[in-house]
């Protein structure tokens, strides 16, 4: 006896669909093994140019996952494009009413791409913090401690950090759709802001410092115990990335495609 079709499951949609949509779109464009490439370089060469510093100056001896935890001031920019392509370019394009017509669900369109941005850059961040080390050991040349507990804290927190990274580059996007001033404001508050507060002093200031994200996500990989113990700082960043996901989301309801 067969099923009558109005009741025939159906398979290959709803948030799965959109995911498995998502990732197939992710890696049949080419910049997306641009962003990988320039991440890896830039760890690369980053985490040289700290050993090199740290050996030449002599500097205390410090574990050797600083060196990739620093370099994420700038791996994270590779990674925060790469999620921030997948929004900006279907708007310049135009393609974002065709994603939106497949998943018309909005905060279901929204979600997959947060989700395959976030999986993404959690596995590259495990790899990108195994190459960063690597290339930190040979470079430092006996001014690094190894113990393994730590070097896989490290591994890890900076794959969940640039995983929050990316949710964050998704929602900024979706609220502001344009490439460029997603870019500005990422740049202003991942890096600029910590510089420009830290720069200009005072206590007031450096307490609101203490809370950006890219502060308390260097706190958190580091493992230091302050100015906030990691889980706090961890949840500081995750806050971030809620906030901005959301906001992305209230403006995908508002907005036509």
């Amino acid at each position: 006896m067969t099923r009558d079709r109005g009741t025939r499951e159906h398979h290959g949609g709803g948030l799965r669909g959109a995911i498995a949509a998502e990732w197939t779109k992710l890696w049949t464009v080419r910049t997306t093994y641009v962003c990988v490439i320039a991440a890896f370089a830039f760890m690369a060469v980053f985490t040289f140019y700290y050993g090199s510093i740290a050996r030449i100056n002599d500097h205390p001896l410090q574990p050797v996952g600083n060196a990739p935890v620093a370099a994420l001031v700038l791996v994270q920019y590779p990674l925060a494009v790469l999620a921030m392509t997948s929004v900006t370019s279907e708007y310049t394009t135009g393609s974002a009413r065709t994603t939106l017509q497949w998943v018309p669900l909005r905060h279901r369109a929204h979600l997959a791409k947060a989700v395959v941005a976030a999986v993404v850059a959690l596995v590259l961040g495990f790899a990108l913090g195994v190459v960063g080390m690597a290339v930190a050991w040979v470079v430092f040349d006996g001014h690094a401690t190894f113990a393994v507990a730590e070097a896989v804290y490290q591994v890890l927190a900076m794959g969940a950090y640039l995983a929050l990274v990316s949710v964050i580059a998704i929602g900024v996007s979706f609220a502001l759709r344009a490439a460029a001033g997603v870019l500005a404001v990422l740049f202003f508050s991942l890096t600029a802001s910590p510089i420009m507060l830290v720069g200009l002093g005072g206590e007031v200031l450096s307490r609101i410092n203490e809370f950006l994200p890219q502060t308390a996500g260097s706190g958190f990989m580091l493992g230091d115990a302050e100015p906030h113990p990691p889980l706090v700082a961890f949840l500081i960043v995750v806050a971030w990335a809620g906030i901005t996901h959301f906001a992305g989301l209230a403006v995908l309801r508002e907005r036509d495609a």
